[in-house]
């Protein structure tokens, strides 16, 4: 079954896309939190909150100013740092009063034929208790290069990930009475929603691959899950991180590049 965008990814535009900016422009005139982050970058760079309209006609002014310099100018029309803008998903499901999302992999094996295979990664907590009113973006943000940046990291490290197998029982646990989730929820119903969701973000994209013998690649998936357990994907990344900060990364890092290799 093919999934519509708003099923499973937060409403987003582009900036460098004038319809798209203009859209956005257009739209955020009310209270509410969008997040905004660059194309092709990682670790958490040159991402931030805009948390009320004031934020969003600084950054509509800035864009403009850059417009109308390049236009003076008489040069060629340079469009903006390619960057989108993502509704913020204020109402998280915490983990003991923490922000996380999870990371998983989707690897392109082989693209003549088409082969992909998924595998389970982890879960990415903040340091620090969630607010979603707070200006620090170690609160909002779950990776480990923004999460190095708060004081409590070197402390709170080892605690920052967590084996999957720890979710599931922390939801079981936790969750599962409550919100009437099946048993296991994390390896049935959300693992099989992280896969539907992958193969339809690959099936939308395999038109644009190189169909050649012994191309792959290896993406890195985060998922957010609300506090109503609706499965969001934020983004994919290529080239993800394969850092081992922590316990649990010395873990799942080796094991899933060797087998991806």
């Amino acid at each position: 079954r093919l999934l519509k965008m708003e099923e499973f990814f937060p409403e987003s535009f582009r900036l460098d896309l004038k319809d798209e900016r203009n859209a956005f422009f257009e739209l955020c005139k009310e209270e509410q939190i969008w997040i905004c982050k660059p194309s092709c970058s990682n670790q958490g760079r040159g991402i931030f909150l805009l948390k009320n309209p004031a934020a969003v006609n600084t950054l509509q002014a800035k864009l403009h100013s850059t417009e109308e310099n390049l236009l003076n100018k008489k040069v060629p029309y340079k469009a903006p740092q390619a960057r989108i803008v993502q509704r913020y998903i204020h109402q998280p499901l915490l983990l003991e009063g923490k922000k996380f999302d999870v990371r998983s992999y989707l690897l392109i094996a082989c693209t003549a034929p088409y082969v992909v295979f998924f595998a389970r990664g982890y879960v990415r907590l903040t340091c620090v208790n969630y607010d979603a009113a707070s200006d620090d973006l170690t609160v909002h943000l779950t990776n480990q290069y923004m999460q190095k940046k708060n004081s409590l990291y070197s402390q709170l490290k080892d605690e920052t990930v967590w084996r999957m197998e720890h979710f599931n029982s922390h939801v079981n646990e936790k969750f599962r009475k409550t919100n009437g989730l099946p048993k296991d929820w994390v390896f049935t119903v959300f693992t099989k929603r992280m896969q539907q969701i992958m193969l339809q973000c690959f099936l939308a994209a395999k038109h644009k691959l190189d169909r050649k013998l012994g191309y792959f690649d290896l993406i890195g998936c985060d998922f957010l899950i609300d506090e109503n357990f609706k499965v969001w994907l934020l983004e994919m990344n290529a080239n993800p991180a394969l850092h081992t900060n922590c316990k649990v990364l010395r873990d799942i890092i080796p094991t899933v590049v060797y087998e991806s290799l």
